[in-house]
């Protein structure tokens, strides 16, 4: 059974703005529809994606160090980090509001970042280990990431409900920014990164299955 033919074979590129089927046989630069630049891989995807996902983890540590926010009640100030926050939240019998700031703070980007490094290193091996099921990875990680946002959300929120009570006020600290920084640079480490790398070395294996059902899926 012979593998079908995928853009490549056929010398069509995918326009990233527009989402145009390209003829590339004459090699243009630009989509003939909206003029974006055409790529047939995204440039330094693997590269970018690196550097992106390095200053996540280097943003993570000051993110989970420094108070994301001080509470003052009847005078008296207090500053809570992320995991404080979550036991403190723990304690008081709101145990939803700290399942989800722990999973959207602490579990969402650490899964991130394990999943993302799994998916650089198997590309940059060349390895043939589960390309599928590594396809679906990468779908799950960009479908996660926007959730990450809810931890600086949930600050928002009870700042800005706190301010409405005399006795009491809540201000954000500089944990927040730098959490924030962190969901901006593993979204952007995400949408860097070229699922088709996945796919690019089972090419050149000749009437490998993997492909066949991967394409006949698709």
């Amino acid at each position: 059974m012979t593998t079908p033919p995928v853009a490549d074979d056929l010398n069509l590129c995918l326009c990233h703005t527009c989402g145009l089927a390209c003829d590339v046989s004459d090699n243009p630069h630009e989509c003939e529809r909206c003029g974006a630049p055409l790529h047939r891989r995204k440039p330094n995807s693997l590269t970018r994606t690196w550097a992106f996902m390095i200053a996540a983890l280097v943003f993570y540590i000051p993110a989970n160090l420094l108070p994301v926010m001080n509470t003052k009640m009847v005078g008296n100030g207090a500053d809570s980090t992320i995991m404080s926050g979550v036991l403190e939240f723990w304690e008081a019998g709101a145990w939803d509001i700290a399942l989800i700031i722990f999973i959207a703070s602490i579990a969402v980007p650490g899964v991130k970042f394990g999943a993302i490094t799994l998916l650089l290193i198997t590309v940059q091996r060349d390895s043939d280990w589960a390309r599928k099921e590594r396809s679906k990875l990468f779908r799950f990680v960009e479908v996660i990431g926007y959730w990450s946002m809810l931890d600086v959300i949930v600050v928002a929120l009870v700042a800005s409900l706190v301010k409405f009570q005399a006795l009491a006020d809540i201000e954000p600290r500089p944990g927040i920014l730098f959490f924030g920084l962190v969901v901006v640079f593993t979204m952007l480490s995400a949408m860097s990164f070229d699922p088709r790398l996945i796919w690019d070395n089972a090419r050149k294996v000749p009437h490998n299955q993997e492909v066949t059902d991967a394409v006949a899926n698709h």
